[in-house]
């Protein structure tokens, strides 16, 4: 067992490491007031920082040394969902309220979920995808309005852009209750499984039952959106996405 060390605080734990024994964790700072990301590398343990504000915690790290999380933006009100790359820290918006990434793939996207300040019943929250430097998609734009599934968070993303998460099929008590989805890219070409939805995205969708899981309360911000372009960004992206078995043939 390697004692990893800290950030100069008292606590700390790992949550993540890749297949070259880069390690990502979380460490208080000198007085245990604050909390940043770190990398530990060959017995250097490096600080991550933050997106500004005083707290940050990682949650994936790939095979290329890319680490996803969530920060604190200046002010520590709200974060941000973030990507270490190389020493550079990027801010990856949000489409709402606060935002947060859960995994990477080797192929550099990113998957999460975003807060819905404007929601007074669960679920508060939707998924995303970034990739290619964005901007953030919300995840149920990609699917057909009639799968009768809402999305609300995505937990991991694979090497074929496969990705699963919650959904939910009406009101859901508390949030994140409701059905494991797997949502699969299709291809241009592929005409079973997949439906356009008028912007270039083709789906169709399969869940199953999930536990209620409850979910963590931060504080909301002002509604953010990316300037201009969602649309054709939509409609450029490579990645058409369908969760198979609600109504569409399998393949």
């Amino acid at each position: 067992m390697i004692d990893l060390g800290s950030l100069g605080g008292t606590f700390g734990f790992a949550s993540c490491a890749n297949n070259r024994g880069q390690v990502i964790g979380q460490s208080n700072l000198a007085g245990d007031l604050t909390y940043h990301p770190f990398l530990w590398q060959q017995g250097v343990l490096t600080d991550l920082g933050t997106l500004g504000g005083d707290n940050g915690t990682p949650f994936w790290i790939n095979n290329a040394g890319e680490v996803v999380g969530q920060a604190d933006l200046p002010g520590s009100q709200t974060s941000h969902a973030f990507l270490w790359r190389k020493g550079v820290m990027t801010d990856l918006g949000t489409l709402d309220g606060f935002s947060r990434a859960t995994a990477i793939n080797s192929r550099g996207q990113i998957v999460g979920y975003f807060h819905l300040s404007d929601r007074t019943d669960p679920p508060f929250r939707h998924p995303f995808i970034w990739e290619k430097g964005g901007p953030m998609l919300d995840l149920n734009t990609l699917i057909p309005a009639n799968s009768g599934l809402e999305l609300v968070a995505a937990d991991n993303i694979n090497e074929r852009g496969e990705i699963v998460g919650v959904g939910v099929t009406g009101r859901c008590f508390p949030d994140f209750c409701g059905h494991l989805f797997l949502l699969i890219p299709c291809a241009a070409s592929d005409t079973q499984g997949c439906k356009d939805n008028g912007e270039g995205t083709n789906a169709a969708v399969q869940s199953n039952p999930a536990p209620a899981i409850n979910s963590s309360t931060t504080s909301p911000q002002r509604p953010s959106t990316p300037k201009g372009g969602m649309a054709a960004w939509r409609a450029q992206m490579a990645q058409r996405y369908h969760i198979p078995g609600l109504g569409v043939s399998q393949h």
